[in-house]
């Protein structure tokens, strides 16, 4: 076998054919298995026909293709020979505009009779473009390509990327600033596929459902390479398809697939009608990476379908995998994504010191699979890259068994206040509402916070829950600064083409602003005694609001554990009792409030003594007053 430092993707899947040529290398619905021997001669042959165009290594080819084996075998030839850069066929004029400038691409390719704005986008900047038909009797993934250039040359030798060479290039998912360019190398991507196919102990008789895109690094080496690279085999479906699902995995015998957290939601929801499928399945684990899987989500996975769940660490600039959780007999660790499978990885303060176990900071990779820097972007580069580690921008924590834990987005860590909020923890407690399907914690403006609290929750079919009860119930389990403010109930949570939920930026997609006149209060009711009086009065001070009702909740009207210990210590004075802020937080309206107080005053006890008594009087206790 070639020595894994110097291998490329054609090196990759040639050795596995000449083990195993008539093994099955790409599947596809409605097509002839397309076997190891097949593909290599594919490959060999579509290289050359892109080298009679004039195109070599290095070379950046753009691919606008729809899912399916076309796809997947597109990707193999033009990586292996030149540089690929596949784009979401979704992309408007602009976009496309933006990225083949940005990419200085040399041609296109795009599927014949598809009407895409990038057609027009390549004749207007002289890019070529080259239409891809694929083969109606032929197996999967064989395709003819035509181009309408007048140099090509017929060559009977393809010339084949060495391993150094520029093998894909993706443009991270940047919101805030200008998407940046990553290169990954053939060695880049060739190792990561191995470490993937390690960790998950592939074999030859593995099959992969790949539902993810073809334009994003977790379909292409999460799920393809590194199938190829065990030898085993990839089901390319023409997309996610929630419906299609379970017929697609009774129909190929899959043994494994790998999704977001999100499509995996959606097959969830299909499983109670499915379960003669599911009881005959081959599956023997299936694989969540590329956004954060809920506990909770793990759990309900691993009980539908009987097999062991294992979450993945990923981003692009790592050629996908740093960490996974092994599969049994080892550990399994909920809410941790794994060990190290390959790249080094550390936890780093801002300084650049490397922390111990148990001490959170930045999480910070190296090692073969990563990237060597973003291009023509000296700026981003040194700020990513510190002594030789490449900062993930994940924050994160090692245990003392080397799992690691992922804490949040550096960028999507709310600070409210100074009180920083993981909004990863909310999510999971808001999944534990047993009328929640789905949510998602984000950041929106606050006038005097900086940020504030905000929850979008779709809810399950048939089941009803208020913003009160849902506020109420992560009350009652989180620190009451870590309560959202705002939750809003959508029918879809809005996500990014991979089916990736996206906090920065969503207050502003969801047209959450920083009014905090806008929170849905509940109707104004006027105080009705002096004690109710006095307590809105210095409630409408603290919280710099107009007025504020006797039911309206304090979080609600924008407050916070800070604000709330001011107004118990001004309670505290104005009346002389012996508030506590527990108290406040389990009663925090005008009413709730007044009425504590006033028990407070009438028996001359302390919260705690009172509060026995009332749980005494509850229960109909005999004992003296």
């Amino acid at each position: 076998m070639t020595e894994m430092n110097s291998i490329t993707i054609y090196d990759l899947i040639a050795t596995r054919m000449q083990s195993a040529p008539e093994a099955h290398a790409i599947l596809a619905p409605g097509k002839k298995p397309l076997t190891y021997r097949r593909l290599v001669e594919h490959l060999q042959s579509t290289v050359a026909y892109l080298n009679g165009l004039g195109l070599k290594p290095e070379d950046r080819v753009a691919v606008v293709l729809s899912n399916g084996p076309e796809m997947a075998a597109l990707f193999l030839a033009v990586s292996s020979g030149m540089t690929c850069a596949p784009l979401n066929l979704s992309y408007g004029e602009s976009e496309f505009d933006f990225y083949l400038t940005d990419l200085r691409a040399k041609a296109v390719i795009v599927e014949q009779g598809l009407d895409s704005p990038v057609r027009k986008v390549a004749k207007d900047r002289g890019i070529a473009i080259i239409e891809l038909i694929p083969s109606v009797d032929d197996e999967a993934g064989i395709f003819t390509l035509v181009s309408s250039e007048d140099c090509q040359k017929a060559l009977e030798e393809p010339s084949f990327a060495p391993s150094d060479s520029v093998a894909l290039v993706l443009h991270t998912s940047g919101t805030t600033s200008r998407p940046k360019i990553v290169p990954l190398t053939q060695r880049n991507l060739c190792i990561s596929a191995g470490n993937i196919a390690r960790s998950l102990k592939l074999t030859e008789s593995d099959r992969c459902m790949n539902v993810m895109p073809l334009f994003h690094i977790h379909g292409l080496v999460g799920a393809l390479l590194s199938s190829l690279s065990a030898g085993a085999s990839v089901i390319c479906t023409h997309g996610f398809n929630a419906p299609q699902f379970f017929d697609l995995m009774y129909e190929f015998k899959s043994t494994w697939y790998t999704a977001v957290p999100t499509m995996h939601q959606a097959i969830l929801a299909r499983a109670e009608a499915n379960q003669d499928v599911i009881k005959d399945s081959r599956l023997r684990f299936i694989r969540s990476c590329s956004s954060a899987l809920p506990p909770q989500l793990m759990a309900d996975l691993e009980q539908c379908f009987g097999v062991p769940v294992v979450e993945a660490y990923g981003m692009t600039e790592a050629s996908h995998q740093m960490a996974c959780n092994p599969l049994p007999p080892q550990i399994r660790k909920p809410g941790s994504v794994g060990i190290p499978t390959g790249p080094e990885v550390a936890i780093m303060d801002d300084a650049g010191k490397l922390l111990a176990p148990g001490e959170t900071g930045e999480i910070v990779i190296r090692g073969e699979n990563v990237t060597a820097g973003y291009e023509n972007n000296p700026k981003a580069n040194e700020s990513a890259f510190t002594n030789g580690w490449f900062r993930t921008g994940d924050q994160g924590y090692l245990d003392d068994d080397g799992y690691l834990f992922i804490t949040g987005r550096i960028k999507e860590i709310i600070n409210r206040g100074g009180e920083k909020i993981s909004p990863r923890e909310i999510d999971e407690v808001l999944i534990d509402h047993p009328a929640v399907a789905q949510a998602i914690t984000f950041a929106m403006p606050h006038p005097t916070l900086g940020d504030d609290i905000a929850a979008a929750v779709v809810l399950k079919q048939g089941m009803d829950a208020s913003e009160l009860d849902i506020r109420e119930f992560v009350a009652a389990r989180v620190a009451h600064f870590k309560v959202p403010s705002k939750v809003v109930f959508v029918d879809e949570i809005p996500k990014g083409p991979t089916g990736k939920l996206q906090r920065i930026g969503l207050a502003e997609r969801l047209g959450i602003t920083a009014e905090l006149q806008d929170k849905g209060i509940v109707e104004y009711v006027p105080p009705r005694t002096p004690v109710e009086e006095s307590l809105a009065k210095m409630w409408a001070e603290v919280l710099g609001v107009k007025r504020v009702g006797i039911n309206d909740h304090f979080f609600r009207l924008g407050g916070d554990s800070i604000l709330a210990t001011q107004l118990v210590a001004r309670a505290r004075e104005a009346f002389n009792v012996d508030l506590s802020l527990v108290g406040f937080f389990e009663s925090p309206t005008v009413a709730g409030q007044a009425l504590m107080i006033t028990q407070l005053q009438a028996y001359g006890l302390s919260e705690d003594e009172l509060s026995n008594l009332l749980d005494d009087l509850e229960r109909g206790s005999d004992q003296p007053l």
